[in-house]
This record gives C-alpha cells, sequence and structure tokens, in this order.
C-alpha cells in the first residue's frame, strides 16, 4: 500500500473511531440525563433519538468543514509557491539545500540531493520542505463524512439498547457500565491508530465518559 492510500485509510479510520467515540458518549450522556429526571422509557429513547441524529449531522459536518479547510490551506500554499517558483526559483532551491545542510548533509551532497529533488517536482519539494506536508497526500473530505455518518450512529445505539433493554432498577447502571467498556474499546483503538500510549489514552477516555454521565445524570436528577 502506498503512503497516500494509507494516509487516506488512516483518515477515513481515525473519522470512524472519533464518531463512533463521540455517538457513544453523547448519547449516553442525553439519556442518561433525561433518565435522571424521568422513568418513562418512550421520553428517555426520544431525547437519544434526537441527540443521535442532531449529533451525527454535527459531527459529519464537522469533518468536512475540517478536512476542507485543510484542502484550503493547502491550495493557498500551492499557488504561493508555485508563484515563488516562477519569480524566485533560485531562492527556492537555496533554501530546500541549506536545509539539508542543516540536516547534516555535506554541501555538496545537500545541493546534489536539492538539484535532483527539484528537477523532478520542484512545487511538492519546495511545500515539503518549507511547510511539512506534501501536496499528493491529501485528504477525503467525503470520505470522513461518510465515516462519520455511518460511525455516529452505531456509538448512539449501544448507549439507547442498553437503557431501553434492561430492567428499570437497573437500566442507569447496565447503560453506565456498557459505555464504560465501549469508551475503553474506542480509547484504545484511536491510541493504536496514533501511536500513543494505549492505557494512558483509555483512562482518559473513560474519566471523560464517566464524569459526563455523572454530571448528566445528577442534572437530570434535579428535575424529577
Amino acid at each position: 500500500m502506498d503512503k497516500q492510500s494509507l494516509m487516506q485509510r488512516n483518515n477515513l479510520i481515525r473519522a470512524g473511531v472519533m464518531g463512533a467515540n463521540d455517538g457513544i458518549l453523547s448519547v449516553s450522556g442525553i439519556v442518561l440525563g433525561v433518565a435522571g429526571a424521568t422513568s418513562n422509557t418512550g421520553t428517555i429513547l426520544l431525547a437519544g433519538f434526537a441527540g443521535m441524529l442532531a449529533g451525527t449531522v454535527s459531527m459529519a459536518m464537522g469533518e468536512y468543514v475540517s478536512v476542507s479547510s485543510q484542502h484550503d490551506a493547502q491550495e493557498k500554499v500551492r499557488r504561493v509557491q508555485t508563484e515563488a517558483l516562477k519569480s524566485q526559483y533560485d531562492t527556492e532551491f537555496t533554501f530546500v539545500k541549506d536545509k539539508y545542510v542543516a540536516e547534516g548533509i555535506s554541501s555538496h551532497l545537500a545541493h546534489q540531493a536539492a538539484e535532483e529533488m527539484m528537477s523532478k517536482d520542484p512545487l511538492i519539494t519546495t511545500v515539503r520542505e518549507r511547510y511539512g506536508f506534501s501536496l499528493d497526500h491529501e485528504l477525503s473530505a467525503g470520505g470522513a463524512v461518510l465515516a462519520s455518518l455511518i460511525s455516529f450512529p452505531i456509538g448512539s445505539i449501544l448507549p439507547m439498547l442498553a437503557i431501553s433493554v434492561m430492567p428499570r432498577s437497573m437500566r442507569e447502571i447496565a447503560t453506565f457500565i456498557a459505555v464504560v467498556i465501549a469508551l475503553a474499546l474506542t480509547g484504545y483503538a484511536a491510541a493504536a491508530l496514533n501511536g500513543a500510549n494505549k492505557q494512558k489514552a483509555v483512562m482518559r477516555n473513560i474519566i471523560a465518559g464517566v464524569f459526563t454521565m455523572i454530571v448528566t445524570y445528577v442534572i437530570g436528577s434535579l428535575f424529577r
């Protein structure tokens, strides 16, 4: 798999994991908050369903705006560097060569490397060296939107299912436990994808989820 397709895949996985995580966390907070105020299952599920719809659209649009904004920034850099290469090619060449020298390459080899890279694709070379990203590795806004549209509702189903199928006497605690387990899984998946510390990511996700559920349940209980 080439680097571009790997980045595209990771972007879709990231959007999917974060969508599922937000679906679990947002809707669990809603259903437990409403459960703190009323024992009516229909009311609880209606609130959860409304939260699922609103969250799905919000998450998908957030992904679209985020990735599209990144594309806009990259296009601006493309225009700036295209013009710079037309008007001051030597300056751009010297910048690339000097950067290679600063990284420990001898002046002679740095000149050769810069000459080879600039002759192959000066735009991609100067953008990479000046701004730290590659123009030929753009992410898909549509793919991120689709991943969110699918994953957020899937994550939302868990707390609604748990609170609706369990007996009234234990549905809050059952939902709480189910959500904690799910958040541990999504935290682990996010850390595995990003190469982060898995234990810290899991604990951070669980703590955020527990705090959200406790606060919303207590607030809901005030209106019982």
